[in-house]
């Protein structure tokens, strides 16, 4: 297929390189041009802006940060889509924007698809990703092809705007978990019992998981370098507290979460991994 790709990062970048390895024409914009030379330079075609990347594809792609950025780039690729491409979107945004978004795309006889990842940078580069999809029931025959090169779990949970909700428990349930690796790991350190020891026990039992596995262990080797930057949690968190708020839905658990995250904001450590909420509960028992 002719496809367009817009967003190179931690997880976009190797995903367009898996998309343009198993045969698909790739074209491609970016902000930084020089994120995209890696496939520039394995045969893919820059486009000037993103208009061109719409009118030369049949589905574009974009993994992007937030929701303004989407609908930043939605409002440029509506000019260069025509009927019956499809536009999906890889990135975490609010369910909202997601349904203003194919509103947009409506009126023109255009798809969009909502399809947050789960699996981080490693997952992408392994192409065993868990991509939960929000969208017309009857595109998935043609965007098959395209989610077979990236993932593994593909998943349809409704109408636009279903994916970002399935990403939103999906942060829900793994950050809190972050959390708990943490509050262990401080209990343990108070009890004076090496936590590294504790967590070896953990993972033969009924709390091993693969937050223990990659989170706790950041935290028993005192290793807080990003492999994935608190900011970004603290991102989705926001949309999903909103999220809640607006339905009324009560996420007890997940307040008290936000109010860890947000005091990891605070003290400036956003770049660092999400294992850096044991770091939160340090400076508190400091205090």
């Amino acid at each position: 297929m002719n496809i367009g790709f817009i967003g190179f990062g931690t997880m976009g970048a190797p995903m367009a390189g898996h998309l343009l390895q198993a045969g698909h024409a790739l074209h491609v914009w970016s902000r930084r041009a020089a994120s995209a030379d890696f496939l520039v330079e394995r045969g893919a075609r820059r486009c000037a802006v993103p208009a061109e990347v719409a009118a030369a594809s049949e589905i574009v792609c974009t993994n992007v940060t937030a929701s303004g950025d989407v609908e930043g780039l939605a409002t440029q690729l509506v000019e260069g889509l025509v009927p019956g491409a499809v536009h999906v979107d890889f990135s975490t945004i609010a369910p909202s924007a997601a349904r203003c978004i194919a509103a947009l795309y409506a009126r023109r006889g255009v798809e969009f698809v909502d399809a947050p990842v789960s699996g981080g940078g490693g997952g992408a580069r392994n192409a065993n990703l868990s991509i939960m999809w929000g969208g017309n029931s009857a595109l998935a025959p043609r965007l098959e092809p395209l989610f077979s090169v990236l993932g593994k779990t593909i998943v349809r949970v409704g109408e636009v705007g279903a994916g970002q909700v399935a990403k939103a428990c999906n942060q829900m349930v793994m950050v809190a978990a972050i959390e708990a690796c943490a509050e262990a790991a401080r209990l343990a350190e108070a009890a004076e019992v090496d936590f590294v020891l504790v967590r070896q026990a953990m993972l033969g039992g009924s709390a091993g998981s693969r937050v223990l596995d990659a989170f706790g262990g950041r935290m028993a080797a005192r290793d807080f370098t990003p492999g994935v930057e608190a900011r970004l949690h603290h991102k989705d968190y926001a949309l999903l507290m909103d999220e809640a708020s607006r339905i009324g839905a009560p996420l007890p658990v997940s307040a008290a979460v936000w109010q860890q995250l947000n005091a990891l904001m605070a003290q400036g450590m956003g770049v660092r991994d999400t294992a850096s909420l044991l770091q939160v509960l340090e400076a508190a028992g400091r205090q």
